[in-house]
């Protein structure tokens, strides 16, 4: 299946982050995550850099698109396949760098992609 990076992963059980995490394994999902806080949810770590995290299809965001800036270089260059806008991250701008450095933006909900088979 296609590694997973949950960016904006949260420990806290009621964040759609969190709920992810556990779908995302659930389905047998191989998920790493990045956050602010360190800690694990559903045998995941959440790391607080990116240093230790590569070879990722996809990345699924869980930030608002202010929060999001700071990143794009960081996101860009872990060169995944795809990028997951999930309800309240959109972000024309960094749609338009992502697709100028080949990756492919959906604008999506990752539970619904889960719950329905299209993930």
């Amino acid at each position: 299946m296609k590694k997973t990076l949950v960016f904006g992963a949260s420990l806290k059980p009621n964040r759609y982050s969190n709920i992810a995490i556990n779908r995302l394994v659930a389905a047998g999902v191989e998920t790493c995550a990045f956050g602010l806080r360190a800690g694990n949810v559903s045998g995941v770590e959440i790391h607080t850099n990116l240093d230790k995290i590569n070879d990722i299809h996809t990345i699924t965001l869980y930030l608002n698109p202010k929060r999001q800036q700071e990143y794009y270089g960081q996101i860009i260059s872990l060169s995944p396949k795809r990028v997951i806008f999930n309800p309240g991250t959109e972000n024309p701008e960094f749609y338009n760098l992502l697709e100028k450095n080949g990756i492919e933006v959906d604008v999506a909900c990752t539970l619904v992609l889960l719950s329905t088979g299209q993930y």
